[in-house]
């Protein structure tokens, strides 16, 4: 029985020893959104402007919609035109498009509303110049909320495309 008590504590203290740290990738670094280059070592952080944090952080990554809408308001292309500048001057990245929906309706409704989102931010990108190989869609629909509550702060929130830079160059 010492044994298997002393085995337990071992466990929790590796356990424990892989919790997250912010800093784990350098200084300065933003933990697990850090970010991964298509060479696969860490890429910078906030100031870099090759980074997917830059991208996040600064750029955007996510636009907003109205109730049951998956028309690009002038806010959301501002913000798109700019991830467009961003993924044709990085062409060693990818986006993967997801579309989100609020928690009201069945989901079936909001899965189809998630892949017009995601599918509006994807043609709009390759208007502005994005090879579409570079691009994929998700719809998540009312799967993954940011906010949890049934009010319009949160379901407001939720009626979102999300661009996920990821590794690796297009066709």
């Amino acid at each position: 029985m010492t044994f298997l008590k002393m085995a337990v504590a071992a466990a929790a203290l590796v356990a424990l020893g892989a919790c997250t740290n912010a800093d784990r990738f350098g200084p300065g670094s933003s933990g697990a959104a850090g970010g991964f280059g298509a060479n696969g070592g860490v890429t910078g952080g906030v100031n870099d402007p090759t980074s997917p944090v830059y991208f996040n952080e600064t750029i955007g990554d996510r636009i907003l919609f109205a109730v049951d809408q998956s028309t690009l308001g002038p806010e959301a292309q501002a913000v798109l035109d700019q991830q467009a500048v961003w993924l044709t001057q990085n062409a060693d990245y990818r986006a993967l498009i997801e579309g989100h929906a609020d928690e009201q309706g069945t989901r079936e409704y909001n899965l189809a509303l998630g892949a017009r989102r995601a599918s509006a931010v994807q043609n709009y990108l390759i208007s502005r110049g994005v090879a579409p190989g570079r691009l994929q869609t998700i719809s998540y629909g009312k799967e993954r909320p940011i906010q949890i509550c049934s009010d319009e702060t949160c379901y407001s929130q939720n009626r979102r495309s999300v661009t996920v830079i990821t590794a690796g160059a297009g066709v």
